[in-house]
């Protein structure tokens, strides 16, 4: 049964009122990739438009908690904590990003994780345009997931 249509075939909220509040974490990653120039600028911290890490962790952070403004249907959540990391990979020229996100609350939080590592990677790409337009996004993913009726999930 589809949880976000009602028998009319409607899209709907679902009713989450009568669960019990839980610990809730989602953890999601993805990864961009680009060019050696690029890389090099990101890594030594000389990109024109500033510190490339610390606009994207900033924009990741927000953009979770503005998940609900995006994604239709999303549940607002009061999220308790949000993370959002960065590993260079130099071999492969690509930055892998995670966002992990936490709360106690009734629904979870894995739109808010794959919202956060989605546009803190946008971001990545916006400020490093100018040096390499054909960066690639790609592989965005739940790698895991804790608590609710669901329990625990972890990407193998």
């Amino acid at each position: 049964m589809l949880t976000h249509i009602n028998e009319k075939g409607e899209a709907l909220m679902v009713d989450i009122s009568a669960k019990e509040p839980t610990e809730r974490m989602a953890s999601a990653s993805g990864r961009i990739y680009m060019s050696r120039e690029a890389f090099d600028e990101i890594i030594g911290g000389t990109v024109p438009k500033g510190d490339v890490f610390a606009a994207a962790r900033i924009a990741g952070i927000m953009a979770a908690k503005k998940t609900p403004e995006l994604i239709p249907l999303c549940h607002t959540l009061m999220l308790t904590k949000v993370t959002v990391d960065f590993a260079p990979l130099t071999e492969e020229k690509c930055i892998l990003c995670r966002c992990t996100v936490k709360l106690n609350g009734k629904t979870g939080a894995e739109m808010e994780a794959l919202t956060g590592v989605s546009t803190a990677l946008l971001t990545i790409y916006d400020m490093c345009k100018a040096m390499d337009k054909s960066m690639t996004i790609t592989d965005i993913r739940l790698d895991e997931k804790s608590g609710g009726k669901s329990g625990h999930y972890e990407r193998k």
